[in-house]
């Protein structure tokens, strides 16, 4: 047929991917949370526990950080600790906004999935999404609130 490559692949048979390495992972359950100016994908998956942010375990993404542990605190309240694997893809802002931004995601997961999840979650202020932003800078003046030094002459 025209317009049909008869081209073959450029890899070789022997790099080729089996039939379940290529097999596609079922998302229990998909959400999204926000911080600031940063936004975490969740993509709660049947696992053992394992809990990825950006293709590194959350341990070392969020390495040293006394604030890291937040991002298990939804698993925690609601004792899933353990039953399913968590893939994280954060971007934007700083890493402490991104901790936020990704505890707000698995918890509206850990919701969409089971809505007996709820009660927990809302009581801890999981599901609350946190309005403050940066207040934008304003003309005539050095920022958000400061003004230019005043000059009586």
């Amino acid at each position: 047929m025209p317009g049909l490559s008869t081209r073959t692949c450029h890899r070789s048979p022997s790099s080729w991917k089996s039939a379940e390495e290529n097999a596609l992972v079922k998302n229990l359950a998909v959400a999204t949370g926000k911080r600031k100016t940063s936004i975490a994908r969740v993509f709660l998956r049947d696992g053992a526990g394992k809990i990825t942010v950006n293709d590194k375990p959350v341990e070392e993404y969020f390495a040293g950080l006394p604030t890291a542990q937040n991002v298990l605190a939804p698993l925690d309240v609601t004792n899933n600790t353990g039953k399913f694997d968590v893939l994280i893809r954060v971007s934007g802002g700083g890493v402490s906004s991104q901790i936020e931004a990704c505890r707000h995601g698995l918890a509206r997961a850990l919701n969409s999935y089971d809505a007996s999840n709820h009660v927990a979650l809302r009581a801890n202020g999981f599901l609350t999404r946190d309005p403050r932003m940066v207040e934008r800078k304003k003309y005539g003046q050095a920022g958000a609130r400061r003004r230019f030094q005043f000059s009586k002459r």
